[in-house]
């Protein structure tokens, strides 16, 4: 087993190793979401952190780790005697984003429970996770269907593993870490409550720090366990520091003053439910016996929302994570005003249990690093997007500054015609792991779900040449039948958007704005990729190419210059270049093609036909494509619709885009050249 880099060696983070300590004095705080760009040592700090939890007593032999004092009555591998048991470190089970649901949960022998009535038992990730860490790096990647198996274990405590009625439960209680990159996307609602803390990380700008975070990883990269030794006394200090946090913990107070003071701060930043609320209490109780009190103090309380609320603040995936300390402070005064507890003035540098010292060590600078760096976010202005009164577009094509969109609205759902086999999504029909029952096959590898009936009709005809005497069924291997099942997939939804000065008036390009907006808010839904292809001028440009993340595609085009003239043909071959490499890099997620446009081309000798050409080039490959028709005015050409039929797709205009307007209620895109 290699040598983990030592906690303490962590250069600056600050917030990140404050919040995983925490929860190393008290796992009922609910795990932290580390948040922050590649390379600051998030991985590197969740994997440091099982070094110093507490050894873990548990039953020997039980593969399901129970405590030999309290043993699960329903453990596969019990009942269990009483005994002392043994003791082992604390696990940090890492969870791919690639995972099975088998690897998650488990996996189950149907054979062995069909023929011979036993419940044959693998255990998977989360029974290894028991009483310990699971660590999901990329959590934000993480498929649909294992986060709905994580939602459920993490709120119950157990995970069930079911498979046509054979149920096999056990205990399944562990500190959920994830570690994510927000550019590539952002966490489902119901995950990111799941967390209890949520800390930010980004790189230092101070040379010095930078300079000693390189000089540490090569002595660590040059001899790991000579550098382990080195930090092995502060790796001792701090794991005493934990455990005698523990022994305090339930001694620390939690007054009626300091509750209010907790209730008032998520009333008034509006977080949903009561979840933020508890988090909170027991992330400040936390904090007091960290530092060494018996009693949670009003800094306590302050240091518990920066850490238990930003990432419940947000309404939309375009929202940054934060909060307003001006707001939070003026929350407690007037809360600690209406009490005569929790007055807590200061506890020390870093407030409340004060974040953890920066070892000194052999390699440490003089002063203490800290992140102290705030990523600004990047989300699109709301509004009605007009910023001044209304002007007409400059004379000539000139370039005008970036105009703000409109409000977002609930779009329409757009889909690809026929059966796919892309990733679980929300969007269009597929062949997936999970969803209705629509036939049987014979399993390709492990059997994951059993139809029932078809399995007893492939065995009843043998049943006399195997010798059926009783009344259980004899079931051979080759009698097994997968279920096939139909669900939906996620896409990629690539935008084409018209960026020309024929769509450069104030009012209009904002509206325009506002739809992609919202189409990008349905594609966040439906766990789609997004790109966007720009033109304007004499060329086209990837603003984005494919990503999860929504959230950048909104800030590319929010910061969307328009004017010049309109190479829309340059814009569909540019489209049709992005998927042609997306193809390679994921043949089996389907893409759908949305072209932004009024229809108008121009620049070069007839730039009409030449943009039909192109669209013909999509049609050819039977790529699904729908235009949005921005064409204003009495007069109407009727090009964008002439457009998509070169396209083999539909075309909606802005009113038709919003699902409560009357013309229908969902566009299925089609390629014969309609919208059915």
């Amino acid at each position: 087993m290699s040598t983990p880099y030592p906690f303490t060696a962590i250069v600056g983070q600050d917030d990140l190793r404050l919040g995983l300590l925490l929860n190393a004095v008290s796992p009922a705080v609910g795990g932290v979401l580390v948040r922050g760009e590649k390379g600051t040592a998030k991985s590197t700090a969740v994997r440091a952190l099982a070094a110093l939890m507490p050894e873990v007593p548990v039953v020997s032999g039980c593969r399901f780790s129970c405590d030999p004092s309290a043993p699960d009555p329903a453990c596969p591998d019990g009942p269990h005697g009483a005994g002392p048991g043994v003791s082992r470190p604390a696990r940090t089970v890492e969870l791919p984003v690639g995972a099975s649901e088998d690897r998650l949960v488990g996996a189950l022998d149907i054979e062995r429970a069909l023929s011979e009535g036993v419940k044959a038992f693998e255990p998977g990730l989360l029974a290894d996770a028991h009483r310990g860490i699971l660590y999901v790096d990329e959590v934000n990647l993480l498929h649909d269907h294992l986060v709905d198996l994580l939602l459920d274990a993490a709120a119950m405590g157990a995970s069930y593993v079911e498979r046509e009625g054979v149920s096999v439960r056990h205990a399944a209680r562990f500190l959920l870490v994830g570690t994510m990159n927000p550019e590539e996307g952002e966490l489902r609602p119901q995950l990111l409550d799941r967390f209890g803390l949520t800390v930010e990380v980004a790189a230092s700008r101070d040379t010095d720090q930078r300079v000693e975070v390189v000089r540490r990883r090569l002595a660590y990269d040059d001899d790991p366990e000579g550098f382990a030794a080195r930090w092995a006394r502060e790796e001792t200090a701090l794991r005493e520091r934990i455990a005698a946090a523990r022994v305090l913990l339930p001694r620390v107070v939690l007054g009626d003053g300091v509750l209010r003071q907790i209730a008032a701060t998520c009333a008034a930043f509006e977080v949903d439910g009561m979840r933020a609320d508890i988090v909170m209490a027991r992330t400040a109780t936390a904090l007091a016996a960290w530092a060494g009190r018996e009693e949670v103090t009003a800094e306590d309380v302050r240091q518990a929302a920066l850490l238990a609320l930003p990432h419940r603040r947000r309404r939309n995936p375009f929202d940054a994570p934060g909060l307003d300390e001006e707001k939070l402070d003026d929350t407690l005064r007037e809360a600690e005003g209406d009490s005569d507890d929790g007055d807590g003035d200061d506890d020390g540098p870093g407030g409340g249990g004060g974040v953890p010292p920066q070892s000194g060590g052999p390699d440490a600078p003089d002063r203490e690093a800290g992140t102290g760096d705030d990523t600004p976010a990047d989300a699109p202005a709301g509004g009605d997007g007009s910023g001044s009164e209304p002007r007409p577009a400059p004379a000539g094509g000139a370039e005008q500054a970036p105009v703000g969109a409109s409000e977002p609205f609930r779009a329409k759902m757009l889909s690809v015609p026929g059966l796919g086999e892309g990733a679980a999504g929300r969007r269009s029909r597929a062949r997936t792991e999970h969803g209705r029952t629509t036939g049987a096959r014979r399993p390709e590898g492990a059997l994951t779900k059993l139809h029932l009936a078809a399995t007893v009709q492939a065995a009843a005809p043998h049943q006399r040449a195997r010798g059926r005497s009783g009344r259980g069924l004899v079931v051979r291997r080759d009698d097994l039948r997968q279920a096939t099942r139909e669900g939906r997939e996620g896409n990629l939804v690539l935008f084409v958007v018209d960026a020309s000065g024929s769509m450069a008036a104030r009012q209009r390009m904002g509206a325009v704005k506002g739809a992609v907006l919202s189409l990008l808010l349905d594609a966040y839904q439906r766990r789609d990729k997004v790109g966007l292809v720009t033109f304007r001028g004499k060329e086209a440009e990837v603003a984005l190419p494919p990503t999860s993340s929504v959230d950048a595609a909104a800030a590319r085009l929010e910061s969307l210059p328009t004017g010049g003239r309109t190479p829309l043909a340059a814009g569909l071959l540019k489209a049709h270049d992005v998927l042609r490499v997306e193809r390679m890099r994921d043949p089996s997620r389907r893409p759908l093609l949305v072209v932004v446009t009024d229809g108008r081309a121009t620049g070069g000798p007839d730039p009409v036909a030449l943009a039909g050409r192109a669209g013909r080039l999509h049609a050819a490959e039977g790529t699904a494509s729908v235009v949005v028709d921005c064409e204003t005015g009495v007069v109407r050409l009727g090009l964008a619709a002439q457009l998509a039929r070169e396209l083999g797709g539909g075309a909606v205009t802005l009113h038709e885009l919003r699902a409560d307007s009357i013309a229908g209620l969902v566009k299925n895109v089609t390629a014969a050249g309609r919208a059915a």
